[in-house]
């Protein structure tokens, strides 16, 4: 192991520790907002993030589809993120995901480290923990495991864990459902701009190469919650991510100018509409800002499959359709790994100026 290895969270978090190392406490202006996520979780008053019952996505009853489509579209519109609940993969699956994925954090360290990535080489698959990559050198109170799920034949088995045994297997059957929720998702919020219904599909690479990326978040239990984040203020690149999680609330929303919690809704299934996408609707479909709160009691895991176009085939630009005198582009024509050296840039710039 490297000495660019940063120490797991989940060692710090079991070490007994009561206050948290300096590199993982927020600036002082984040920390204003970070309450008890139990606290925030159990507000009923204000915006809550909608959900959206899919049943009737590809109903032969004309009204029922149009109503479901239009739900989607208001979601789509005003947050960028949703709960989908009849989604069409089963309740039983997705506790065998969970499970999976609970067990391999279950394991040793050791037999963890066994799977460590090693991100200064560019071998980004595995296990890990963030290195500090900004100027202010912070870090997130959460360990990773990250692996290309989809398209099968880009898989690299070789580094999917192989306990529990069955991993590889639900993860997999997991994967195949998602890739066709994604095409569901896409047909539909692609009739809301008023496209052939493929049409956001093909943009973003098709069943070739559009790639789903899953990342385990493992959020250990914090001595200290109201100074860390599990993950920081960002928005995601990619074309739609879906999560998953154990029920342990945490993800916030930037909403309206304030921090929202989202609720846990059972057997739901999280999208957020990512910049792929929001790129491609000239800003008529939100890629929300968001972040991760931990907690003391309870430790938190997630599982996030980002849908993602490829790195360099694309050049991903607002649609000609949703153009017009008064809506010019909104974004410069990029390929996806341009818009990700962008977004890093202008992050660095962001830290060095503060």
């Amino acid at each position: 192991m490297g000495t660019s290895v940063a120490p797991r969270v989940e060692s710090l978090a079991s070490s007994g520790i009561q206050s948290i190392p300096k590199e993982y406490i927020r600036p002082q202006e984040e920390l204003a907002s970070i309450g008890n996520v139990f606290e925030e979780e159990k507000k009923e008053e204000g915006p809550q993030v909608p959900t959206i019952d899919l049943k009737e996505i590809d109903s032969d009853d004309k009204e029922a589809h149009e109503r479901c489509r239009l739900e989607l579209k208001k979601a789509a519109t005003e947050w960028g993120v949703m709960h989908l609940v009849n989604h069409g993969i089963s309740d039983d699956l997705m506790d065998r995901v969970r499970k999976a994925g609970q067990k391999f954090f279950e394991l040793p360290i050791e037999e963890k480290e066994k799977y460590a990535n090693d991100q200064g080489s560019g071998k980004i698959q595995g296990y890990g923990s963030k290195l500090a990559n900004n100027a202010s050198g912070q870090l997130e109170w959460e360990d990773y495991f990250f692996h290309l799920v989809f398209p099968e034949d880009k898989r690299d088995l070789s580094i999917w864990p192989k306990t529990p045994n069955d991993y590889t297997e639900v993860t997999s059957e997991y994967a195949r459902q998602l890739r066709g929720l994604a095409s569901k998702i896409l047909s539909a919020l692609s009739l809301c701009l008023g496209l052939e219904e493929g049409r956001l599909e093909k943009e973003v690479g098709g069943l070739e190469e559009l790639l789903l990326q899953m990342k385990i978040n493992y959020y250990p239990k914090c001595p200290q919650p109201e100074l860390a984040l599990g993950v920081e203020a960002h928005t995601d690149v990619s074309a739609l991510t879906f999560i998953l999680h154990n029920m342990v609330p945490g993800l916030q929303l930037f909403y309206q100018g304030n921090w929202v919690t989202a609720k846990c809704v059972p057997n739901s299934i999280i999208v957020h509409i990512g910049d792929t996408i929001e790129i491609l609707s000239n800003g008529k479909f939100k890629s929300i800002l968001h972040r991760g709160l931990v907690n003391k009691e309870k430790v938190r895991i997630s599982w996030a499959v980002f849908c993602e176009p490829p790195k360099d085939k694309i050049i991903l630009k607002p649609l000609p359709e949703t153009l017009s005198e008064t809506e010019p582009p909104l974004f410069p024509p990029r390929t996806f790994a341009q818009h990700i050296e962008h977004k890093l840039f202008r992050k660095t710039q962001d830290d060095l100026s503060n």
